[in-house]
């Protein structure tokens, strides 16, 4: 038996289509966002039988949680260990923005973001450690069971890097889409990677 961990992003807001730093921001899920939210939801409940699930308590998360949560039978609880990456002094700024008021930072974050804290915000490994925590906590109350974890890009890939055991240098090697599925199971010390970026559940 093995504990099932099933990463979920939230879906499209306003700021992923320009491509905003977006961090803490409370942004709410657009139409489509939506549309996806539901889509997952219903695949959720087709293939998986989660016991718990736990989101990040901005809107688009929640937004993204409560159908999965009603699908399955469950209530969405927020959780501020799933909170996005504090982006600090980069909050709302376009990547082209972040390049030039601080090109050797925003440099940085592109080739080895493990290396960057953001002014007046977080690490990766920030975000690792509180990760860490609750999946380490779910694992000893829900052992052999199926958790899902709703929340942010930058957390999904932290999330994928430590359940995996990999350091954070791994971080932009996770392909992780808007409303997607990624599956990492879990028997005692093993980590296996079983399902990563599934969207099919949003072909039309």
């Amino acid at each position: 038996m093995s504990t099932i961990f099933i990463v979920v992003r939230h879906g499209q807001t306003a700021w992923n289509k320009e491509e905003r730093f977006r961090g803490r921001t409370d942004l709410p899920l657009d139409e489509t966002g939506q549309w996806q939210a539901g889509a997952a939801a219903r695949r959720i409940v087709a293939r998986y039988q989660p016991v718990a699930i736990l989101a990040s308590p901005l809107q688009r998360t929640m937004q993204t949680a409560s159908p999965i949560a009603e699908a399955c039978g469950l209530t969405a609880q927020a959780d501020d260990r799933l909170l996005d990456l504090d982006y600090g002094a980069f909050s709302g700024l376009r990547p082209g923005e972040a390049e030039a008021f601080y090109p050797q930072l925003y440099r940085t974050w592109v080739e080895a973001p493990h290396l960057v804290r953001f002014p007046q915000g977080e690490s990766l490994d920030d975000v690792c450690a509180r990760v860490e925590e609750l999946t380490g906590q779910m694992l000893r109350h829900y052992p052999d069971q199926q958790i899902i974890l709703v929340s942010h890009l930058v957390v999904c890939r932290v999330l994928l890097c430590s359940l995996l055991g990999l350091p954070n240098s791994y971080f932009w090697r996770f392909q992780v889409d808007p409303a997607s599925l990624s599956v990492v199971a879990i028997d005692g010390e093993r980590a296996r990677l079983v399902t990563a970026n599934d969207t099919c559940h949003l072909s039309v």
